[in-house]
């Protein structure tokens, strides 16, 4: 029934070390690693796990590439997504499975996350606030609704997950991924939902810091929200407030942060892409941000 999907990225040790801690709980489920480096197989480091499938990418696609590459290649209908420095506790992550095979219109359920210094997050809020769709940490940790399911620990259903079409590498290397895919899921009418009683370990390694420095980091967050927002933002009224915003914006970080328009620059190269992207939805940008209210 479940297929587990596994990217993986230039931290071989720490993906060997959680197989060896996760495994145990996955029997049953097909593991489905992909090295999205190019430059290093890591055939001979998976030898001792005769039982998982390894894809080995080409060229460096990203999470959301390299995630969608291995989803492709899943032959059970619902998809468990595990980052590699996250640990299972238990097999509580069944319960995700229960819920979406009694609700068909659940798309994702997300799980809460122990983080290295004692907190628990996973679940999400999704808002608009000065002209830009923007999201944050859930004051609780209450089961129900959740902004997005998060990319490093979740379950979908799969047929879901083709419907709406699935992770889109316009956002590589990184980021906004996973909240675009359950935004378009929402937006299809679907649900996602977070349980806390789902607890897995998350073991930051900081792949991304390792090999990009802050300054690229943040004119990457900030493209892919101007991305996230020409390519889902159907409201006039939104899209109005957020041209307004830029404006005014604009000018200002010109001067306070190269960051901001480096990331603006960059999604604006790729706004032909974009708008061939924009889609007629089914559930309204205030229907679903009221939901979060």
């Amino acid at each position: 029934m479940i297929s587990v999907i596994i990217p993986t990225f230039r931290n071989e040790e720490e993906l060997i070390k959680n197989l060896k801690l996760n495994l145990p709980f996955l029997r049953g489920c097909e593991v489905i690693v992909v090295n999205d480096n190019p430059e290093r197989s890591i055939k001979n480091d998976l030898k001792s796990f005769p039982q998982i499938m390894l894809i080995e990418n080409e060229i460096n696609l990203g999470f959301a590439g390299a995630v969608h590459k291995g989803i492709i290649h899943a032959r059970k209908d619902y998809i468990l997504l595990l980052n590699s420095d996250v640990v299972l506790t238990d097999s509580s992550y069944i319960k995700a499975l229960d819920t979406m095979k009694t609700d068909p219109h659940v798309f994702a359920v997300s799980f809460a996350q122990k983080e290295n210094d004692g907190s628990t997050v996973g679940k999400n809020n999704i808002y608009w606030r000065d002209g830009f769709f923007q999201h944050k940490k859930a004051h609780d940790i209450k089961s129900g609704i959740n902004g997005w399911a998060e990319g490093g620990s979740c379950m979908m259903n799969k047929k879901i997950y083709k419907e709406i079409g699935g992770f889109d590498s316009i956002f590589a290397p990184f980021y906004w991924e996973d909240i675009d895919l359950s935004y378009r899921a929402w937006k299809a009418g679907y649900e996602v939902l977070f349980n806390p009683e789902i607890i897995v370990q998350h073991h930051h390694e900081s792949t991304i810091g390792k090999y990009f420095s802050k300054d690229t980091i943040r004119s990457i967050a900030y493209r892919n929200q101007f991305i996230f927002i020409w390519k889902n933002i159907e409201d006039s009224a939104l899209l109005f407030f957020h041209i307004v915003r830029l404006l005014f914006l604009l000018p200002i970080m010109i001067f306070k942060d190269k960051t901001y328009i480096k990331g603006f620059c960059g999604a604006l190269l790729l706004l032909p892409k974009i708008i061939a992207k924009r889609k007629h939805s089914k559930i309204s940008d205030k229907e679903i941000l009221n939901m979060f209210i």
